[in-house]
């Protein structure tokens, strides 16, 4: 397990916007963090904060390439399609599943929780970390940093009782099956497992906010996922074998 934490800032769903829209133009990790100074700026007044939350940006919207170059590339093809909140949410949540293992494991828990409680708080998600990761000094103000990013981008909302949070009641749908194959990937590509059934995939308790409608035909014409059937109804769904030497360690 990659304990590295990383995701250390509240991160605003309009600067994920502003950093997709940046890396729409020049691909310079230079060049973006040059045009999002002054918009994350306008709320983080602190040079080093500043920097920080910007590191994550760029980690998200540019390296998220150095260990996934076509989910990354599809992004950005992806991205002039899907302007509207909700489709730009799927590029944003995939992306950071693969920059940031804290943040997918972070996701796990809420979504663990969920089902199991249909409410959590953060000191269950916390108390859950800690059994898988031990207790990283900087794991509860990390695990608040997650969770303010998530209700930021409307992926939770406030829950009885106090302090207390849900998934909204309807899961976010996109109605484009090439969007939902893309994030399907992204999220097998940030799994410790090398397979999954198809079944399961779409049923990560890290996708949690988000409702598929794809089918095994449409995860077999994915560039980057291969289905293999077993028996008479099993589909095992892994990374396609270019991309294996590529996943987050």
């Amino acid at each position: 397990m990659n304990k590295n934490i990383g995701f250390n800032r509240n991160i605003r769903l309009a600067w994920l916007d502003a950093a997709m829209a940046v890396c729409n133009g020049p691909d310079d990790p230079a060049v973006v963090r040059a045009k999002l100074e002054p918009i994350v700026g306008a709320e983080i007044a602190s040079a080093e904060n500043r920097r920080k939350a910007i590191d994550i940006l760029v980690n998200i919207w540019c390296k998220s390439g150095d260990c996934a170059p076509q989910l990354r590339a599809g992004a950005l093809a992806l991205s002039p399609a899907h302007a509207a909140a909700t489709g730009r949410l799927w590029l944003h949540y995939g992306l950071t599943l693969l920059a940031y293992p804290f943040f997918r494991d972070t996701a796990v828990a809420v979504g663990q929780l969920a089902r199991l409680y249909g409410v959590a708080t953060p000191s269950m998600v916390k108390q859950r970390l800690v059994s898988e990761r031990g207790q990283i000094g900087s794991l509860d103000k990390a695990v608040e940093r997650v969770l303010f990013s998530l209700r930021d981008w409307g992926l939770l909302v406030a829950a009885p009782p106090r302090n207390s949070f849900q998934p909204p009641a309807e899961r976010i749908a996109s109605g484009d099956p090439t969007l939902e194959v893309w994030l399907l990937a992204c999220a097998l590509t940030a799994h410790p497992a090398g397979e999954l059934p198809a079944s399961e995939l779409t049923r990560l308790p890290e996708l949690f906010p988000f409702r598929f409608g794809v089918t095994v035909d449409d995860l077999r014409r994915s560039p980057v996922l291969a289905v293999q059937r077993q028996g008479v109804r099993l589909d095992m769904v892994r990374l396609a074998a270019e991309q294996l030497d590529k996943r987050p360690q």
